[in-house]
């Protein structure tokens, strides 16, 4: 499986941004997939994960009501929707996919300015 992110770029404040994440992979993507952020100075963290099924998706507490992660098996496709965003938000934004062994994007730059 590769991951290729798509999206991204400079922000304020308040703004909305969406991204998205395609998986080229032969098979039905019956796997988990979402996206883990990086600030500098700081861990990996996951920000917003998506079931096989699309059914059960969990959310970092921060980004509740704000991030909306969806997943198009069609195009194999997860798509994040980001909004109100935050300067605290800014970091890379790394897509998953919980294959064995994780599959990590190349991740891509997401900056909020005051």
């Amino acid at each position: 499986v590769q991951l290729v992110e798509s999206g991204g770029g400079l922000v304020q404040a308040g703004g909305s941004l969406n991204v998205s994440c395609v998986a080229f992979d032969d098979g039905s993507m019956v796997y988990d997939m979402g996206w883990y952020r990086q600030s500098p100075g700081k861990g990996r963290e996951a920000v917003a994960i998506s079931g096989w099924d699309g059914e059960r998706i969990i959310y970092l507490e921060s980004v509740k009501g704000r991030f909306t992660i969806s997943r198009d098996y069609t195009k194999k496709t997860v798509h994040r929707q980001m909004k109100s965003l935050k300067p605290e938000d800014t970091a890379t934004y790394y897509c998953y996919a919980a294959t064995s062994p994780r599959t990590w994007g190349q991740g891509i730059q997401v900056p909020v300015s005051s």
